[in-house]
């Protein structure tokens, strides 16, 4: 284990080189002081791969995780050192590193989670603005592998994501305020000299040489922070297949957009109020809430990034873990309403009560009947007329109800299950049947979903 957090030989040597007058990284032009740390984009940009991101479409609900040494605290992460004072700093960057020891870190648990919940994709928080590493760098002492822990985090964090085939993301600081302070600079979030923006953006692109060189391919990054254009065309020189998001992407952050965005997008949002483990005066999102945030999100042709804040142990809190648990239940039975489809020429109807979704050759024609759930949860064995005022019928009409076979309802045999449906002048109205018993009593408080085959959208 390392014991101290100076900077390292290679770093002082960086650091020496490129802030001395008249010395600068070639072809790396540096923005003006309002802009802060950012760059200009480079003429003939590279931009994300169009096969590659059409996949990255497909893929609909991803995990965040957010978790570094101030977990411990359970503090919003990195951020409270922006505006400490010296002593804060001290102990930050001296004393948490000595007594961050997650010892039940198991990333498969990570993943078993995931999985069941439909998770394609996970994103992993290799180093946030604190400049904490969590993998085995040359760069800096300030890592993970000078803690009790000693050992590389991220490394077993890509491993299981391979084995459990679910596609491994990167999110990266540019900004680093362990990097500022042992410059000289003041702790913020964007600032500094022209020089030693530069020697930033030096420092990040090694870190990046080591991760995007020694993990393997690695399926997504999430830049969050200034510089993430250029990092973003560095990446494209690295690994031309992997995929940027926030830096080459719209990525609203804790909000949907009221329409649809261009081209691909995602959406990232936490569980409760905190990126970070929060482990007092938490309020966290419901089940039913992150289902609808994850239809109206496919509805409107985005992915969804939901995250999560592992305890300083590395185990994922019980009271996240139950809320993807029941996203989970309703994935198992709707995942082919939400993986590898497409928005419709209409997002929904009724302010959000219906939101449609289909399959990629338009064939499949999936409604989310949100009206039904909460305290309106729908019953078993009770039917529901809806008017699906934007389709209409053809000869080849089917509808049913995802999960369900319609042919049987459990202790009453003489009722009729089957999914129907008639065309009228307002409309395709359907009648169906919720049918399938899923929680022990009768109710159901999360969304039915229609799917319906061969059926056109008025006007087509």
């Amino acid at each position: 284990m390392r014991t101290k957090n100076a900077p390292p030989t290679p770093l002082l040597a960086l650091l020496a080189c490129l802030l001395l007058p008249g010395v600068a990284l070639a072809a790396q032009p540096a923005g003006d002081g309002d802009k802060g740390m950012e760059l200009q984009r480079p003429a003939g940009k590279l931009a994300n791969d169009p096969a590659r991101a059409e996949e990255f479409m497909d893929w609909g609900l991803g995990m965040f995780v957010h978790w570094s040494l101030d977990s411990q605290l359970g503090s919003v992460i990195s951020h409270s050192m922006v505006g400490a004072s010296d002593e804060y700093l001290d102990r930050f960057v001296n004393e948490l590193p000595k007594t961050f020891n997650p010892k039940r870190y198991d990333p498969d648990s990570w993943m078993e989670i995931a999985k069941l919940a439909g998770v394609k994709y996970m994103v992993f928080t290799t180093k946030h603005h604190s400049g904490f590493c969590m993998w085995d760098t040359k760069t800096t002492d300030f890592g993970i592998m000078n803690t009790p822990y000693g050992k590389d985090v991220v490394r077993d964090y890509v491993d299981a994501c391979r084995r459990h085939g679910i596609k491994v993301g990167f999110y990266f600081s540019p900004e680093d305020f362990w990097f500022l302070r042992h410059s000289g600079e003041v702790v913020r979030r964007v600032g500094g000299t022209g020089r030693e923006r530069k020697a930033l953006l030096a420092y990040d692109k090694q870190q990046l040489d080591e991760l995007f060189g020694g993990y393997g391919e690695i399926d997504v990054v999430f830049f969050d922070g200034a510089q993430k254009e250029a990092l973003a065309q560095y990446i494209h020189k690295l690994q031309p297949r992997c995929l940027v998001t926030r830096g080459e992407m719209e990525t609203p952050e804790q909000k949907l957009p009221d329409e649809p965005l261009p081209g691909p997008w995602e959406s990232c949002f936490t569980l409760g109020t905190q990126w970070q483990f929060k482990p007092t005066n938490e309020d966290y999102k419901t089940g039913g809430q992150l289902i609808k945030m994850l239809i109206e999100t496919r509805a409107k042709g985005g992915n969804l990034l939901l995250n999560v804040g592992p305890e300083p142990s590395g185990v994922i809190p019980f009271e996240q873990e139950r809320v993807f648990r029941e996203l989970a239940l309703w994935m198992f039975i709707n995942d082919e309403s939400i993986t590898g489809v497409r928005p419709c020429p209409v997002i929904g109807e009724q302010g959000g009560d219906i939101y449609y979704t289909q399959s990629k050759d338009g064939k499949s024609v999936y409604a989310f009947l949100n009206a039904f759930t909460g305290k309106n949860a729908w019953k078993r064995g009770t039917r529901k007329e809806v008017t699906l005022k934007s389709l209409r019928a053809t000869p080849d009409t089917r509808v049913s109800v995802l999960g369900q076979s319609s042919k049987v309802l459990e202790y009453k045999p003489d009722v009729d299950p089957e999914s129907r449906y008639r065309q009228t002048d307002a409309g395709l109205e359907v009648s169906v049947m919720r049918a399938q018993r899923i929680y022990n009593n009768s109710g159901w408080p999360n969304t039915v979903v229609v799917k319906l085959e061969n059926v056109e959208f008025a006007g087509e």
